[in-house]
């Protein structure tokens, strides 16, 4: 399996996560800079999916940190 395979999935699995327990915040989902890119044509590989999944992880973490 290939890294952005399987970097690919983790998004999905955090994204899946974050729309069952925080519904909340799937607003900032879109709004997240790595996901509305200001380029035409963005490169999209394995090291921007891994940038977007770290934003997810940090998201979560931080709000659901502060929402217990």
């Amino acid at each position: 399996m290939n890294t952005a395979h399987v970097i690919t999935v983790n998004i999905l699995q955090i994204t899946m996560e974050i729309m069952e327990k925080y519904p909340e915040l799937s607003e900032y989902l879109t709004e997240m800079p790595i996901t509305v890119p200001n380029e035409e044509s963005p490169l999209i590989n394995s090291e921007t999916l891994s940038d977007y999944l770290q934003s997810l992880e940090y998201l979560l973490k931080n709000y659901s940190f502060s929402h217990l």
